[in-house]
């Protein structure tokens, strides 16, 4: 242990040299100190270091640019949408005064099952260059987000919006085209852009000049609680607090965003004080493990954070120009395959028993789990199922113990996974347990600099295996396929398409009885594990740090949280 700790000193000493080098100040930066804006001093004055898996291709809080959810961890730092949703599914209005709420002139629903929901903004709120907010801010992120060539209008809650009105300066009236149950809690789905600022750009501009215009990224002007000052690029962005904030001016007065995705170097950095606080998919259980108990030798030094948040999947490819081996067209294969991934043994190696192994997408934790426990029966490994399965599908096992079709030809199984060293463990261990049971499978780690690279990802001729926290039935619909027109954003990557599952979801999605929905959404668990269009195997620790001098930061409950490093302008200094 003392010859680990002189390599993480070490290590810091070089990483701190390259992660804390200054930024050159951008237009928008400019923009904003020319504003006049009067920062809050704080006692006493320290930047907050805060580590970020990667850099994010853009900050909007709905992005054009689809990316992979691990780097969206900041997007919050920047923006502030009507409402937002907490580390417990809890809605709060943000923007607001207040949430629309159903059967008021807030929520209405008419007879021909089209609504209304309507906000009144805050008084005096403004973007982070001083200019006013006003509710045509939103009427024109309407537009924006509407226009199909941008990529996001068939995405929700825009597909379900007809329109946005102002009818005066602080009203924003979204009518929409039906039954929405999610209109009181947009969150990050519908945010307003800065007409003053994208209005001519979005006139002149084509769709990819549009969606690359540096507004987006160094020059991105927002509403959240910290406004840039600057960004180094592949390195970090610094940021001040925003005194303009919807819910107050920030306790802390700067802090620094730095880009890493290496678990070395974070825990090097938390431990010479170098950093306050790691987000989301940096640390996982056994990198936090070894934090604690260097923290615990030194006598303290802060808390580590473990929250079984994160659904663990694995996509089948199903589109057949992609698709190899050709079998996983076959659902007796499919279903072999999903019994022979030991999802317990993973729980057990990469997250010391905290996570859960599961066969379904709905967490224990939501109240409509009760409904989908009731509809199917659970799936343990079972090598001897495995066996019966393909047998079943036409195949024996071979003189190398290997499952080979009627004829000869070998079945051979890539299994993808993000990089990092639990996610390889992780895939280690599944691809491991199929071979055990019989399938050659093989083991390929996507890099993380290759995850903006949605395309190839979707194009996975196997298996690959990722994260979702949030909203998990609805990233399983037709529409969520990534394909070329939606510039391959999307959770459904193996692009498993069910028109019954499209129809389940749409009733579900238009319900606003709670008993309802979670009848659908055990109809459509009982659906998607029975046609194994994709393998749910765990939902795995999200795993923060924080130091010890530093209050306020909170971990999610459940995948449908809010994502993202949450409630940051209440955070602050014992000190």
């Amino acid at each position: 242990m003392k010859n680990a700790a002189r390599f993480i000193g070490a290590l810091a000493v070089a990483i701190t040299v390259v992660a804390c080098g200054p930024g050159a100040a951008t237009p928008a930066n400019q923009a904003a100190r020319s504003s006049g804006q009067a920062q809050p001093a704080t006692t006493p004055q320290k930047t907050l270091v805060i580590l970020a898996r990667g850099e994010p291709p853009s900050l909007a809080a709905k992005p054009f640019q689809a990316f992979s959810g691990s780097l969206a961890a900041p997007i919050r730092l920047f923006n502030a949408q009507l409402d937002y949703v907490d580390e417990r599914e809890g809605t709060h209005a943000y923007l607001a005064q207040a949430l629309p709420q159903v059967n008021t002139d807030t929520w209405r629903v008419f007879p021909d099952g089209t609504m209304e929901t309507t906000y009144k903004l805050r008084d005096g709120l403004t973007w982070h260059d001083g200019a006013r907010l006003t509710a045509d801010d939103f009427v024109f992120a309407w537009r924006v987000f509407a226009t199909p060539e941008l990529g996001v209008s068939a995405s929700a809650p825009i597909a379900q919006m007809a329109e946005v009105r102002a009818p005066d300066a602080g009203t924003v009236v979204i009518a929409w085209k039906r039954i929405f149950p999610d209109a009181g809690a947009l969150d990050q789905g519908f945010q307003a852009l800065p007409r003053h600022i994208l209005e001519d750009p979005f006139q002149h501009l084509d769709a990819e000049g549009f969606v690359n215009h540096p507004f987006w990224t160094r020059d991105y002007i927002g509403l959240g609680p910290y406004r840039i000052t600057s960004w180094e690029p592949g390195s970090s962005i610094d940021a001040a607090a925003f005194s303009g904030h919807a819910l107050g001016t920030p306790k802390i007065a700067q802090i620094r965003v730095s880009f890493t995705a290496d678990s070395n170097t974070a825990l090097a950095m938390m431990l010479s004080g170098d950093a306050q606080f790691v987000s989301d998919f940096i640390l996982f259980y056994e990198e936090g493990a070894t934090l604690e108990r260097e923290w615990a030798s030194r006598g303290g030094g802060g808390t580590v954070e473990y929250a079984p948040a994160l659904l663990r999947w694995t996509a089948i490819q199903r589109r057949p120009d992609a698709m190899n081996p050709r079998q996983l067209a076959d659902a007796r294969v499919r279903r072999a395959i999903a019994i022979g991934m030991d999802a317990q043994a993973a729980v057990d190696v990469t997250t010391g028993g905290r996570g859960l192994a599961t066969y379904t997408i709905t967490s224990p934790q939501s109240p409509a789990y009760r409904a989908v426990q009731s509809a199917i029966a659970p799936r343990p490994y079972d090598a001897r199922i495995v066996q019966q399965l393909f047998e079943e599908a036409g195949f024996a096992k071979g003189a190398d113990g290997f499952f080979a079709a009627v004829g000869g030809e070998p079945f051979k199984l890539p299994v993808a996974t993000d990089g990092g060293a639990t996610n390889e463990r992780e895939n280690a261990i599944f691809v491991d347990s199929l071979r055990q049971a019989g399938v050659d499978a093989t083991s390929v780690v996507i890099p993380v600099a290759q995850l903006r690279d949605l395309q190839a990802r979707a194009l996975q001729s196997g298996l690959s295996t990722g994260g979702l926290g949030g909203k998990g039935l609805g990233q399983f619909i037709s529409t969520e396929a990534p394909r070329p027109e939606n510039r391959w954003s999307g959770n459904n990557r193996g692009g498993w398409i069910n028109s019954e599952y499209d129809r389940l979801y749409q009733l579900f999605d238009t319900s606003l009885d709670a008993a309802e929905r979670g009848r659908y959404t055990a109809d459509m668990e009982r659906l998607m594990y029975e046609d194994v269009g994709i393998i749910p195997n765990l939902f795995t620790v999200v795993v923060n740090a924080r130091a010890a001098g530093l209050t306020g930061p909170v971990v999610r409950t459940t995948p449908d949280a809010g994502m993202g490093i949450q409630g940051i302008s209440t955070w602050g200094w014992t000190s």
